[in-house]
């Protein structure tokens, strides 16, 4: 498998993160340090050595406190169609993580998920929006609103300790894990400490792991996609062997997921998270249908192009957008600092 010596580094610091054992205690030190130097960062920001920014929109942040992947994309795209919903003009804005080029672009039907990055590439195919990417989402922000003027508001990926972009809404998403151990990077999963201020809080996992905040219920659709657009009920591959491929943050997740639809795994491939599949070769003489997540088959297709993608509903509570809706009302002031 590739790339499995460093996935199962990984997987160990993950295990190491949820606990205060030997690991943690070992690295804790060099937590201080990161700590330190975050506090830096901050005090520069609130001197103005380094600048915030706005632009002439409400720019809503969707990110996490939490190392790891905690489900930000699927909470964007959630957000995304609740403001379309209500007649919104609706604008993404990412660096697009792992992405194989520099520059600020927008991400078109066309764009190689390579140089947009995967998660952009799944925003936009999902939800329509326009979506650009930058290495500095302010950069990405100006660009959308000179090609997209019409945009009233722009949804941020992740970036909630991106200070450069400002903001007027901070969502702060978590998944099952909670905080973990509590302890900063790289000692526990922490990017920042927990609690801080924030909007909104929502739980992307099936059990919250602390009260407080909103949650939502997350489960498979209940068709597969193919390449070509065709529909396949799940129901239909029951009692099939398949192989399921996941490169994600949490690739198990997906797994025990597919298996609760009462399907059946007789292999299951986990890679990085934002694996580019340049190097990677469909199985040889395994006939099997291959399933994905919806977010692998934007670059998968391009080697397996008969692999089926399996989207993920994922719905937060009304109580959730009751709570955007009222804060979005109160910034119809909004002006840019």
């Amino acid at each position: 498998m590739p790339n499995g010596g460093s996935r199962n580094t990984g997987s160990r610091l993950q295990d190491a993160w949820l606990r205060r054992g030997l690991l943690a205690c070992l690295l804790w030190p060099l937590s201080l340090v990161y700590a330190a130097l975050f506090a830096v960062r901050g005090l520069l920001y609130r001197a103005g050595w380094l600048k915030t920014e706005r632009v002439r929109v409400p720019v809503i942040v969707v990110g996490n406190v939490i190392a790891g992947g905690a489900g930000k994309t699927p909470v964007v795209m959630a957000v995304v169609r609740h403001l379309q919903s209500r007649g919104m003009q609706v604008g993404v804005v990412s660096r697009g993580y792992g992405r194989r080029t520099d520059d600020c672009r927008e991400v078109l039907g066309d764009s190689d998920p390579r140089d947009v990055g995967d998660e952009p590439a799944l925003i936009h195919h999902a939800t329509g929006a326009p979506v650009f990417v930058a290495r500095q989402r302010i950069d990405a922000a100006r660009a959308l609103l000179e090609r997209h003027p019409a945009t009233q508001v722009i949804v941020s990926d992740d970036g909630l300790q991106h200070l450069a972009l400002g903001r007027v809404i901070e969502i702060c998403v978590f998944d099952d894990r909670g905080i973990g151990n509590g302890w900063r990077l790289p000692a526990g999963p922490l990017r920042e400490a927990w609690p801080r201020r924030c909007d909104l809080v929502l739980h992307s996992g099936s059990r919250p792991a602390f009260a407080g905040g909103h949650t939502a219920t997350r489960s498979l659709a209940s068709d597969a996609l193919g390449s070509d657009g065709k529909r396949v009920p799940l129901a239909s591959l029951a009692g099939r062997p398949l192989t399921a491929l996941a490169a994600i943050a949490r690739p198990e997740a997906f797994f025990e997921m597919l298996r609760n639809r009462g399907l059946t795994l007789a292999d299951t491939i986990a890679l990085p998270d934002h694996f580019d599949f340049e190097s990677w070769q469909p199985p040889s003489g395994a006939d099997m249908p291959l399933v994905c997540t919806e977010k692998d088959a934007v670059k998968l297709w391009r080697k397996a192009p008969d692999a089926l993608a399996v989207p993920l509903e994922f719905v937060p509570s009304a109580e959730f957008f009751a709570a955007l809706d009222a804060k979005l009302s109160s910034l119809d002031g909004y002006q840019a600092a």
